[in-house]
């Protein structure tokens, strides 16, 4: 059982509440009631977050993508290192990465994540032995980390808009429909062994590295659950798919495709206005990952007519060059502060811009994750992150101002325990599998290292 000192429960802010958790879930709240021996005791109780789109190896490049070569650099540049950097992976080393990405996530106050998993075969394109090799690696790192996974098996099928054949550095990640059905069903009975919170959904990589005929028959053969594709991130890509298209990313899906609330559009960045208003309306989540898209020089999602229109949004740590729960909400916010040169801009009307941006990231990250949480109430997962409100950050703020404090003037250290789906999996700030798979880690990357 866990007592908090104050709660930020689903109807609002309690104080002395005690929360009762079986087979994952929340069973009983109590308000105002006392702790009892037995109890874990935090002081502010929030409900976590998810975080909705990953790339977990791609954590193991940061820091070696910011020299700048000659001509200007850019997300395509970008991409042509990070294909040069996976043909060095192995799975041992895959599984180490994802387990300390994992463990990281968790640290910073996530309860779960959205592993978007393309990296499927070997260096040169052949297979495993077993289809789903990298799908059980990142199903382990799971299970050694204890984070809620929603795993996204990617369909990649073609090396650019138009049917473009595979380069050789997207060798890794190429699969046709019916291998992929293959691989999905395996990547099923390597989560399947985990608790019953994890999932599994499918990933359409992006328009450009599919064809509406192979997106068709992927739909069909889904057994139902979240759908992600990356969508209008670079205004090249709007251009190419365009071109070959006859109609922009954002647009040709909403005409085309059975876009729902089963659906996580990641990295909206390039929409029309209308496009916008579109994608609102479709109850399909817009996936944002600030930090990534500001370090891949992506562009600002365009918020306040989202928000206006009524559009589901969450976060994710995509590339995981930083992974700071805190860090990527603000700079959400701030984004849109540099391109509209005002302040306080991702809020509808009046109020709270920390509570806009936390609480609606919560609910847009459990509904793009497929999972019932996002929340504080009987009958959701429990998927709660315990913070300090003594921390100089936010020690001299009251309860309403308290997601204020903690999205801009908090760093990850005021988190002190994390819950997913019940799981205790950080206590005092540090995860309990700390130091095994921090070690595991630091071996993996020395061997990269040496093979770089």
């Amino acid at each position: 059982m866990i007592f908090a000192n104050q709660a930020l429960l689903a109807h609002g802010w309690a104080s002395n509440v005690r929360l009762l958790v079986e087979g994952g879930q929340i069973t009983g709240i109590e308000e105002g009631a006392a702790a009892r021996p037995g109890d874990t005791r935090v002081d502010t109780l929030l409900p976590a977050l998810a975080n909705l789109h990953s790339h977990s190896f791609q954590r193991a490049m940061a820091g070696m993508t910011e020299y700048r070569m000659a001509g200007k650099d850019s997300f395509w540049t970008w991409r042509d290192l990070m294909y040069r950097f996976t043909a060095h992976l192995s799975p041992e080393q895959i599984e180490a990465i994802a387990a300390f990405v994992f463990l990281e996530m968790q640290e910073a106050g996530y309860a779960s994540v959205g592993e978007f998993h393309y990296i499927h075969h070997q260096p040169d394109g052949t297979p495993y032995a077993d289809l789903g090799e990298l799908s059980a690696r990142i199903a382990a790192a799971a299970g050694r980390t204890g984070i809620g996974l929603t795993h996204l098996p990617v369909l990649y099928t073609y090396g650019g808009a138009g049917k473009a054949p595979l380069q050789a550095g997207q060798a890794r990640f190429g699969n046709d429909v019916d291998r992929f059905g293959d691989l999905v069903a395996r990547a099923r009975e390597a989560v399947g062994a985990l608790p019953d919170d994890c999932r599994v959904g499918i990933a359409p990589h992006s328009l450009r590295a599919t064809s509406p005929e192979d997106l068709a028959r992927a739909l069909d053969a889904h057994e139902g659950g979240p759908v992600h594709i990356h969508v209008a991130e670079q205004p090249k890509e709007v251009a190419d798919i365009s071109d070959w298209l006859g109609a922009r990313p954002v647009e040709w899906l909403l005409q085309n495709a059975p876009v729902n609330e089963a659906w996580c559009l990641v990295h909206a960045t390039h929409m029309t206005d209308g496009e916008t208003a579109d994608l609102a309306n479709s109850g399909a989540v817009a996936g944002l990952c600030p930090i990534t898209e500001a370090n891949l020089g992506d562009g600002p999602f365009n918020g306040p007519q989202y928000l206006r229109a009524g559009g589901a949004f969450g976060v994710g740590s995509d590339s995981n060059v930083l992974i700071s729960l805190t860090e990527e909400l603000r700079t959400l916010e701030y984004s849109q502060r540099l391109r509209d040169v005002a302040r306080n801009v991702m809020v509808v009307g009046e109020g709270s811009v920390g509570a806009q941006l936390y609480l609606g990231a919560a609910k847009g990250g459990a509904q793009a994750l497929g999972r019932d949480a996002g929340r504080i109430e009987t009958g959701a997962l429990a998927d709660l992150v315990a913070i300090d409100s003594e921390d100089t950050a936010l020690c001299a703020l009251g309860q309403h101002q308290i997601l204020d404090g903690l999205v801009f003037a908090a760093t990850d250290r005021v988190v002190t325990d994390v819950w997913s789906a019940g799981r205790h999996v950080v206590t005092e700030g540090r995860h309990v599998a700390r130091d095994a798979v921090l070690s595991a880690y630091k071996g993996a990357m020395a061997s990269v290292m040496s093979a770089l």
